[in-house]
């Protein structure tokens, strides 16, 4: 049976959302620090949007929704790139209101110390003190009320879908059985790690909104906006708490228009506009491989990160950062075990998580770093890796060749379970729209 851990870890860790793409950014990013929004002389007025079953959406919703995701992307929150996302954020918004209206209506309460461990859980990610998110959102002109609101509406949702799907939240052995036996006799064939935005059209009066606001985010895609990031804030499958990811699929399990682009494309890329069912798909892919046969070099690590109080400027380092530096020659030359790794971590105060799970060498960005890494054995520690935001240092744990193409059980329940959540989480919506009073007023 499921537990309700683990059917929050099949939603794909729906507390991070907002922002946990942030995280996937290069190190430098969170050094820089938060630059100021540009706030108008004068308070915009205050206008409708939209009028969601009486719930009124205002022009400040709206703007403030643009203003997070160009936060979260990366990307500069001028008029041009604000206004282009205006139109499909009202549509976001209009179901974000439905799915509260109809967690309000299942009874659902969502506690405000799940909601701070969310916050806390990303900043943690992200290498911030904490309170460090709120000041930084609020600095760039984000209200702080509007990721908390965000928040607040996708737990709430997963625990509706939960609830609704009740039994079926559980995967029997049997069914974890079949899956594993439809794999084995798959062995052999190509499967494709595929990531996704799903944009809905609900009528042909919406599709040139649809195609206009699925150009922009692939405008923003391929200029280096993270793919996670603008899923988590746009796509409208239950996906889109992973970041968009579908994890690993056959082309068989794919709509047949994204199937074709798919096994076309090369990795990395991002797909134009897909029509499927319902609306587009704008799809990346990350990854191909041979069923049951996918082998690659993984290690375990733990880590110590030591901060800089300011950005690291090379060729005149401040003293703060001259002792961070030789903190951090002492402790690589002296920790020998990771357990000994893990003790300096919690001595001294490292903000970010000293366990880095499961390391696939071949993925580990940049590539000096992953030579570095494949150099050492179980028991040796890098030397100082400095970036512009602080300092690392990295003990090996173990080191081995693995199957990656291999599910454990456990991890195909989840897949099942992933599938079946986010189809209920589409009907959902589309009932909850079929049957709601929407007003549009005007334009953002």
């Amino acid at each position: 049976m499921l537990t309700s851990s683990k059917f929050a870890a099949a939603c794909a860790g729906a507390a991070l959302f907002a922002l946990a793409g942030a995280g996937l950014a290069p190190p430098a990013a969170a050094a820089r620090p938060p630059r100021p929004a540009a706030v108008p002389a004068v308070a915009p007025a205050v206008h409708l949007v939209a009028v969601v079953n009486g719930s009124p959406i205002t022009n400040i919703d709206v703007d403030n929704r643009a203003r997070l995701f160009a936060l979260s992307a990366g990307l500069p929150p001028n008029p041009s790139l604000l206004d282009r996302l205006k139109p499909q954020i009202v549509r976001q918004l209009i179901d974000e209101r439905l799915r509260l209206q109809a967690v309000e209506k299942a009874h659902i309460v969502v506690p405000d110390k799940a909601i701070a461990d969310a916050i806390g859980e990303i900043e943690k990610r992200n290498g911030m003190p904490p309170g460090a998110l709120r000041q930084r959102l609020e600095s760039s002109g984000v209200s702080f009320t509007t990721l908390v609101d965000q928040i607040r509406t996708q737990l709430g949702w997963t625990q509706l879908l939960r609830q609704t799907l009740g039994a079926r939240a559980t995967v029997s052995p049997a069914e974890v059985a079949a899956r594993q036996r439809l794999m084995a006799q798959q062995t052999g064939q190509s499967e494709y790690h595929v990531a996704e935005i799903f944009i809905p059209i609900e009528s042909a009066a919406g599709r040139a909104d649809a195609q206009s606001f699925a150009n922009t985010v692939i405008t923003d895609l391929r200029a280096g906006a993270p793919f996670p990031v603008a899923a988590a804030q746009f796509s409208q499958s239950q996906t889109a708490l992973a970041g968009g990811d579908l994890g690993w699929v056959q082309a068989n399990q794919l709509d047949p228009a994204v199937a074709k682009i798919v096994t076309e494309m090369p990795p990395g890329a991002i797909s134009n506009p897909i029509p499927v069912p319902g609306g587009l798909d704008i799809v990346t892919l990350e990854g191909k491989r041979t069923i049951g046969q996918d082998v690659h070099t993984v290690l375990s690590a733990r880590q110590v990160f030591l901060p800089f109080t300011a950005p690291l400027n090379p060729t005149a380092p401040t003293p703060q950062q001259l002792q961070t530096l030789q903190q951090a020659r002492e402790i690589s030359a002296t920790v020998k075990t990771c357990p000994q790794m893990e003790q300096v971590a919690v001595r001294d105060h490292s903000p970010r998580p000293a366990d880095l799970g499961q390391i696939d060498l071949d993925h580990v960005q940049p590539p000096s770093f992953r030579t570095m890494l494949a150099s050492l054995q179980p028991g040796q520690t890098t030397k100082p890796v400095v970036a512009p935001d602080g300092i690392a240092v990295l003990i090996v744990c173990s080191k081995g060749r693995k199957n990656l193409a291999q599910l454990t059980p456990a991890e195909i329940r989840t897949e099942i379970l992933s599938q079946r959540v986010d189809l209920l989480s589409r009907q959902l919506q589309q009932d909850l729209r079929s049957q709601a009073q929407i007003e549009r007023f005007g334009t953002a």
